[in-house]
């Protein structure tokens, strides 16, 4: 059995949580896409963790963790995250990295900061991890696998050539000179270090992966961001760069499309979002900052980059669009409880453009024109945390839930009402 879970709107809808729940009854967790530009906050007996490339199932001895071939590998912030997993007394986790995977090369980093120089005011809002170069690369056919650094001959042949074609972006885009261009030798050399820290996690998961499908074994596909920011499906182009969908999992993993049973699709019970891009349902100033400060499990800031995420109300018309192309068969409500403090509580429920009202998610030159359609629910106004019966619930936050439900079509089967594992309604 293939379980896929994945978010339905901008990331941060508290996934890292109910992928740890999953991870626990899980033989194997794959990572499928994205890399360490986002992470995920999760909280167990050993601590707190923001895991951004190691998958969800390495606080688990019976858990394979397997980062796929659709990851952007930082090698040197993925030793780095290893070891901060078992500082903090967790045994070695079982992992295994594609050898078809490709890694974050060391200029990577410095192309993604000087696009966003160059863009200013008109910038994507990257977390300026070399995500956007590195994928560039990989489809642009110069990037470079894994498997490629135990070639040396190959390596060096292939990285001189990919290194001259950098220093002409960097001579003539950036106006770069001098010690700022790249030298082959010393990047072979990284490399090399990259080669050895690597070397023991590397393997071929497709095979892997397909005998474990054959023997019957749990396996979780786990997504980053969400539906989005998909660069397909997203609100393009202030996107991420690999697809977020459940469905990519078939490829960013070497999966075969039918064997993804079930795909969960994590909303939060308000909206959030880090970065750049259109979010109808946003919220500002005062309204914002009390929400922000509520929210999560220690206030509204990205995992990754501790950024202040932009706070809004719950977005049905998003929500119900990335439930739909994340083919959703469930979906988990995450964080009721941080808006226990409210007396209302506004739910988008449409979206007007130019003067006439859609429940239908727009392409972007349309959802830049589009303002909220308002609908204000009742508040419960009273703490919930620790409730774990969905009847037990106050009526206006059961009848929330429920709203939430039928406007976006698809049954909501887990509702989180607290940061802890245990806090957790199942329906």
């Amino acid at each position: 059995m293939v379980k896929a879970i994945v978010g339905a709107n901008w990331g941060d809808e508290g996934k890292g949580k109910i992928t740890d729940m999953f991870a626990a009854e899980s033989d194997v967790v794959i990572r499928f896409q994205g890399g360490a530009n986002a992470g995920h906050t999760i909280i167990n007996d050993y601590g707190k963790f923001a895991l951004h490339q190691l998958p969800s199932g390495v606080c688990y001895s019976h858990t394979v963790n397997i980062i796929g071939n659709g990851v952007a590998v930082d090698i040197p912030k993925l030793m780095d995250e290893i070891k901060s997993v078992t500082d903090k007394g967790v045994p070695m986790p079982k992992i295994m990295v594609s050898e078809r995977a490709q890694m974050m090369m060391p200029y990577h980093v410095l192309l993604d900061v000087y696009e966003e120089e160059r863009l200013g005011k008109n910038s994507y809002g990257s977390t300026k991890s070399g995500i956007a170069p590195f994928y560039s690369d990989k489809y642009a056919k110069k990037g470079f696998q894994i498997c490629e650094l135990f070639d040396e001959e190959y390596l060096r042949e292939k990285l001189e050539g990919v290194v001259e074609v950098k220093n002409l972006t960097l001579k003539h885009v950036y106006g770069k000179s001098g010690s700022d261009l790249l030298d082959a030798d010393e990047i072979f050399k990284t490399l090399m270090e990259y080669r050895d820290m690597i070397a023991p996690f590397v393997a071929d998961t497709s095979k892997f992966i397909a005998q474990a499908i054959k023997d019957g074994k749990k396996i979780l596909l786990e997504g980053q961001l969400g539906s989005l920011k998909d660069p397909d499906f997203g609100i393009y182009p202030m996107v991420t760069s690999s697809s977020t969908l459940a469905g990519y999992g078939s490829v960013g993993a070497g999966i075969p499309p039918y064997e993804i049973k079930d795909v969960v699709a994590v909303t939060k019970a308000y909206s959030s979002a880090v970065g750049a891009g259109e979010f109808v349902s946003e919220i500002f100033g005062d309204e914002a900052e009390e929400m922000r400060k509520r929210g999560g499990d220690a206030g509204e800031y990205g995992a990754t980059t501790h950024r202040p995420r932009r706070m809004g109300w719950f977005d049905c018309v998003a929500t119900r669009y990335g439930c739909r192309a994340q083919g959703a068969t469930s979906v988990v409500l995450t964080a009721i409880d941080c808006l226990s403090y409210l007396k209302e509580i506004p739910v988008c429920v449409g979206y007007e453009i130019d003067g006439e009202v859609t429940g239908d998610f727009p392409v972007t030159p349309k959802l830049k024109k589009a303002k909220p359609v308002l609908k204000v629910l009742p508040g419960w106004g009273t703490d919930i945390r620790g409730i774990k019966e969905f009847d037990k619930l106050p009526k206006e936050a059961q009848d929330y839930v429920l709203f939430i439900e039928k406007e976006i079509g698809v049954p909501i089967k887990m509702v989180s009402n607290g940061p802890g594992r245990s806090e957790v309604i199942f329906r």
